[in-house]
C-alpha cells in the first residue's frame, strides 16, 4: 500500500491511499455512519457487489458520459440526498470516473454547506488526476467546468485493478492527463525523479499496464506537491492545466461527444507545443519529442475540424482569462511549462495548425 497524504493551512488532511483490491476491503475505511454512494448506470452492471453493499436509498446512480456533467443531474443528486434526509455527519462516496467525481465532489461541497466526501476513482484519468486535489464542477453550456468548487475529499481510494474493466480506447484516453505530467513534471517539482517523459518513451501500453503503481504514485505525488503549495490554484497549481485551455473549447465544440477529455488535452498540448515553437521558447527537437510521444499513444489522430476563431472565442471565456487576457500554458523547457497572458492572438491563431 501506498499512502500520500495533501495536509492544508487549514490543518486538513486529505489522504491519497494505493492498494490494490481496495473494492472488496472499502469498508475497511469505514467509520460508524451513513454513506451514500454515487455512481453511474455502467459502473451499477460492472460492480453490483460493491455498489449493492449499500442500501438501496443510499445508492444514487447517474447516467454514463460527459454530457450528463450539467445542472439537471446535480440537482437530480441534491434532491435524492435531501429526500432521503442526508445529516451533516454522514458521508458521500463517488464511485466513478471523472463526471461522476467533479458531480459527486460538487454536491458533496454543497448540500448542507458541506458533507464529508470519500473518493473512489475507476478511470486512470481520474486516478492520476481528476480525483486529487479537491476540484469539483459541472458544465455550462458557456464551457466546460465554469461552475464549481474546490473541495478536497478527506479519502481518495485507488485501486489499480479496477482498470482491468477499460478497454483499450479508454485505457490510451487516461494516458492524455499522464502524458500531461511527464511534460510539466520540473514545474511540479524540480527535484522530482520520476523522469515520466522517458519512461513513455521506451515503454509499451503492455508494459505500462504492468507498472500502473507507479504512474499513479508518480502523477498523485506530482499533483498532491503541488495542491499542498496552492489549494486554491492561486499560481503554481494554474500548470496542472497545461493543454487545457486549447482542451475544453475542443470538448464544448464537439458537445462532449467526439472527442475523450484525454484526447482533447492531448490536442491542447500539441498546439500549446506548437505555440512554443512559434515563440522561440522551446528546441525544434523537443518538440518533435513531443509530438512523438503524442503519436505513439495515438492520441491526437482524430481531426479538428472546427474554426479557429470558435475555438478561440471560448478559449476567452475560459476560467483562468484574467483582463480579458487569455492566459496560456507553455513548453520552455524540457517536463517544465511556464504561464503567459501576453501571447498576440495571430500566434494563437498559427498553433491551431
Amino acid at each position: 500500500m501506498d499512502k500520500i497524504v495533501i495536509s492544508t493551512q487549514e490543518n486538513f488532511k486529505s489522504e491519497i491511499i494505493i492498494q490494490d483490491d481496495l473494492k472488496n476491503t472499502i469498508q475497511e475505511h469505514f467509520e460508524d455512519k451513513r454513506y451514500f454512494l454515487i455512481t453511474n448506470t455502467k459502473l451499477a452492471k460492472l460492480y453490483p457487489e460493491l455498489v449493492y453493499k449499500f442500501p438501496s436509498n443510499q445508492v444514487i446512480i447517474i447516467k454514463d458520459g460527459e454530457k450528463y456533467k450539467n445542472i439537471k443531474t446535480y440537482n437530480y443528486i441534491i434532491n435524492e440526498l435531501l429526500k432521503q434526509k442526508i445529516e451533516r455527519k454522514d458521508s458521500i462516496i463517488a464511485f466513478g470516473g471523472g463526471v461522476v467525481g467533479d458531480l459527486a465532489g460538487y454536491a458533496a461541497s454543497t448540500v448542507l454547506r458541506g458533507v464529508e466526501l470519500i473518493q473512489m476513482p475507476t478511470t486512470l484519468l481520474a486516478m492520476c488526476d481528476s480525483s486529487i486535489g479537491g476540484k469539483t464542477g459541472i458544465n455550462s453550456p458557456y464551457g466546460k467546468n465554469l461552475i464549481g468548487t474546490f473541495y478536497l475529499a478527506n479519502k481518495v481510494l485507488i485501486d489499480p485493478l479496477l482498470l482491468n474493466t477499460l478497454n483499450e480506447y479508454e485505457f490510451k484516453c487516461g494516458l492524455g492527463e499522464v502524458l500531461k505530467y511527464a511534460f510539466i513534471e520540473k514545474s511540479c517539482n524540480k527535484y522530482c525523479e520520476f523522469n515520466l517523459i522517458e519512461f513513455l518513451s521506451r515503454n509499451s501500453i503492455k508494459d505500462i499496464k504492468k507498472q500502473m503503481d507507479f504512474i499513479i504514485k508518480s502523477c498523485a505525488s506530482l499533483k498532491a506537491n503541488v495542491v499542498v503549495n496552492d489549494r486554491l490554484e492561486g499560481g503554481l497549481r494554474k500548470i496542472l492545466n497545461f493543454g487545457h485551455t486549447y482542451a475544453h473549447p475542443i470538448e464544448t465544440l464537439s458537445n462532449y461527444k467526439k472527442f475523450s477529455h484525454g484526447e482533447a488535452v492531448a490536442h491542447g498540448i500539441k498546439y500549446a507545443s506548437k505555440l512554443a515553437v512559434i515563440k522561440n521558447m522551446i528546441t525544434n527537437e523537443y518538440y518533435e519529442e513531443i509530438i512523438n510521444l503524442l503519436n505513439k499513444y495515438e492520441l491526437t489522430t482524430k481531426q479538428i475540424k472546427f474554426k479557429k476563431e470558435d475555438i478561440i472565442n471560448l478559449m476567452k471565456q475560459d476560467k483562468k482569462v484574467e483582463n480579458s487576457k487569455i492566459n496560456l500554458l507553455v513548453p520552455v523547457e524540457r517536463a517544465q511549462v511556464a504561464l503567459f497572458d501576453n501571447i498576440d492572438l495571430p500566434s494563437i491563431e498559427a498553433s491551431l495548425l
